[in-house]
């Protein structure tokens, strides 16, 4: 277990053995998993989410489909897997 504190100007500075054992250097980005209940990780791999959506807003806009296209029909949609959840709980009743 290491001890990090928190300088003035809110850097937490990592211990050279540590970023030598993962090959970090000056500029190398680290991700930061809030847990809660006070518990954090901080992880050198990255989030694949944020590319994911890059492509899939790629592809939105390559269809020529807006935002307001793919919301349009959202609320019937939940209403009509509402009504499918209900009657199936009724089925079931």
């Amino acid at each position: 277990m290491m001890k990090i504190v928190r300088r003035d100007n809110g850097v937490l500075p990592l211990a050279v053995e540590l970023l030598a054992k993962y090959g970090l250097g000056q500029g190398d980005s680290l991700t930061l998993l809030d847990l809660g209940d006070d518990t954090f990780l901080l992880t050198t791999a990255t989030s694949h989410v944020p590319a994911l959506v890059a492509q899939m807003e790629a592809i939105r806009i390559e269809a020529g489909i807006t935002l307001d296209d793919l919301l349009s029909g959202a609320a019937e949609q939940r209403c009509q897997l509402y009504q499918e959840r209900v009657e199936g709980l009724d089925d079931r009743i």
